[in-house]
């Protein structure tokens, strides 16, 4: 913790500025921001720079305005590691299915080099190059179709489309394809699955649409009722399905399987 404070000691001197003018600068942008949270007073920079206090969020951003510094690197020298957020979060396991929203901070990772690019239409044994050059961003599930996506966590505790999307899969959602397919397919492991917002969380199924109600149908296997809703005003479809990761291993399913969650189903 005391190295950061030496970090942006140094920083400042290389800067000329002095404990006055950092002052006279934050005391600025807490005006621009309507806040006096980001003023940094003579003695509190005094204590940041020599005694190892930790600044606020608010005076972090002033000192790293005023000293032209990238917040996610400063966040790094007080040890907080965002280029282990995904990673540290996907660790968690949460019951409900819900989207992923770590940004390119918590990709920032050591990225592979030229020559082991990855042929994609050749299996590939991901842990070699791992080992070999660091973690690999939550972004890159985004190689298998070179686009950008939104993601997502099927909850531990949803078997709605078991088996196939298991408890804990990681998803990557298309936003550009909302649109309801009415056929074009030929099994299950073929018809489009949607990622779709309620009210009180997300869901993830088969869907069909009739005038004004989407109907959101579990996979079969899972024994769960379908569930109707009003659209657009009930349910907002984020987009379909586009790639997934997820364990293959044995889940140990519930002896009774959840129902759908309370106050969610309309039946019309």
């Amino acid at each position: 913790m005391d190295r950061a404070g030496e970090k942006l000691k140094r920083v400042r001197e290389r800067l000329h500025l002095t404990f006055r003018e950092v002052e006279r600068a934050s005391q600025r942008i807490a005006a621009e921001r309507g806040s006096e949270e980001f003023a940094i007073a003579l003695s509190r920079l005094a204590d940041i720079e020599n005694k190892g206090t930790v600044p606020s969020l608010y005076r972090l951003y002033s000192l790293c305005a005023i000293y032209r510094l990238d917040h996610h690197e400063v966040l790094g020298w007080y040890g907080i590691p965002l280029d282990h957020l995904a990673a540290d979060g996907l660790s968690v396991e949460l019951d409900a299915t819900h989207e992923v929203r770590f940004g390119p901070a918590s990709e920032a990772v050591v990225p592979l080099p030229l020559e082991t690019e990855i042929d994609w239409e050749k299996t590939t044994f991901l842990s070699e190059f791992v080992h070999r050059f660091g973690k690999m961003p939550l972004s890159f599930l985004r190689g298998f179709a070179g686009g950008e996506y939104r993601y997502g966590l099927i909850g531990c505790a949803d078997w709605s489309m078991y088996p196939v999307l298991h408890p804990g899969a990681l998803i990557a959602i298309d936003e550009k394809r909302r649109k309801i397919a009415h056929g074009g397919w030929t099994n299950e492991l073929d018809r489009p699955v949607y990622f779709l917002q309620l009210r009180d969380g997300y869901r993830c199924g088969y869907c069909t649409l009739r005038g004004d109600r989407l109907i959101l149908q579990p996979h079969p296997a899972s024994e769960q009722p379908a569930e109707v809703f009003e659209f657009p005003r009930e349910i907002e479809v984020i987009g379909q399905v586009a790639g997934v990761a997820m364990r293959l291993e044995s889940w140990k399913r519930p002896l009774v399987r959840p129902a759908a969650t309370p106050g969610a189903s309309r039946d019309r």
